[in-house]
């Protein structure tokens, strides 16, 4: 059959038409390529002014820098950054006063619900503000996922709380390829709270849990192995008691406790060797919140006076970090009683014992 030249221009024209209408992917992509948040986040870099800084390893049941040193971090909980923004306290100064309380360890809670409005580029935009200000402070930093509930049915506290295992782990694995080898990010907390609340928010297991967190643990590695990330167990992060016979099966990680006053009736010592203590004597322990404050409004937080230097004086005893919550006027149990920094009793006790009163 014989086909004229006109005609062979006409097919080719059909053609290339056809592939562009049958491919418009590729033409989009052609033209625009980083219209989605994981091309726009790019490689976190210090800044010039960054201190210099040791990346923090696990060593038996200890924190160590890249000497061998053990370090007992005893620091503090900010707020979550959006809300330090909408209160227009989100800047250096916070830091600054944050590091003349002594503290050597900031942790930075980061709500589900801010992340989801913010939005993944600009939320990180505000931890590379954070790392920033403590990089150039030399105070290292301890990335909180600040969910409560049970991760494992996906049955969460609260509105502020509520995230899925997919997102959970697609947020550890933006922060791990973005802070990657980065000494001041020292820790993952790979989940605030689990706990079923008596059932009310499902079942779980501790070998399910366990689990799941080895599977996140495994991921972060493959991005980031200069990090040591943090497992709580149940009961809102207080018990340990399952580390006993079946820890986690990974290299390199911490346990978290947050030992409230209410968890324990004195005299707490013993429970507390019971429930968590014992697991520092085989690996490192960091309490990421404790605190009390005076009155009744909250029974597990309460003051009596005898909390403070009985916990102080049990992890000194354990080589147990430890972070206060919470650097905030209006979060409870409050470290400041407002935006002029002046501490409330919780405040002035630890901020002391940070700067070794």
């Amino acid at each position: 059959m014989k086909v004229s030249y006109l005609g062979l221009t006409l097919l080719a024209v059909v053609c290339k038409i056809g592939v562009a209408i049958a491919q418009p992917g590729l033409q989009s992509n052609a033209i625009k390529k980083d219209w989605w948040h994981i091309d726009a986040i790019k490689p976190y870099k210090l800044p010039a002014t960054a201190s210099k800084m040791s990346y923090i390893k696990v060593q038996g049941n200890s924190f160590v820098n890249d000497k061998g040193k053990v370090i007992v971090f005893k620091g503090l909980s900010i707020s979550d950054p959006d809300k330090l923004v909408k209160d227009g306290h989100w800047n250096k100064k916070h830091f600054d006063v944050i590091k003349s309380w002594g503290a050597n360890l900031i942790r930075i809670p980061v709500h589900p619900v801010a992340y989801h409005q913010r939005g993944v580029e600009a939320y990180i935009k505000l931890l590379d503000e954070a790392v920033n200000w403590c990089s150039e402070l030399g105070i290292y930093v301890l990335i909180d996922w600040h969910a409560i509930g049970n991760l494992q049915m996906e049955v969460l506290s609260q509105d502020m709380h509520k995230t899925t295992k997919s997102e959970t782990f697609n947020f550890w694995r933006n922060i791990a390829e973005h802070y990657k080898d980065i000494p001041t990010v020292a820790f993952y907390e790979l989940f605030n709270e689990p706990t079923t609340y008596d059932g009310q928010y499902g079942t779980a297991s501790w070998d399910g849990w366990k689990t799941l967190m080895e599977q996140m643990i495994d991921l972060i590695y493959v991005y980031n192995k200069n990090v040591v990330p943090l497992v709580a167990g149940f009961n809102w992060a207080y018990d340990l008691t399952p580390v006993k016979d079946n820890p986690i099966a990974r290299p390199g990680i911490g346990y978290v406790t947050h030992p409230y006053p209410g968890k324990r009736a004195v005299p707490r010592e013993d429970k507390w060797e019971l429930d968590f203590g014992f697991v520092a004597d085989k690996y490192p322990v960091i309490a990421t919140e404790l605190g009390f404050m005076p009155g009744d409004e909250d029974e597990n937080l309460k003051d009596d006076g005898i909390y403070g230097p009985s916990i102080m004086k049990y992890f000194n005893k354990k080589g147990i970090s430890w972070v206060v919550w919470v650097f905030d006027p209006d979060w409870i149990p409050q470290m400041i009683k407002n935006w002029n920094y002046e501490p409330t009793s919780q405040g002035k006790f630890f901020s002391d014992v940070m700067k070794g009163k």
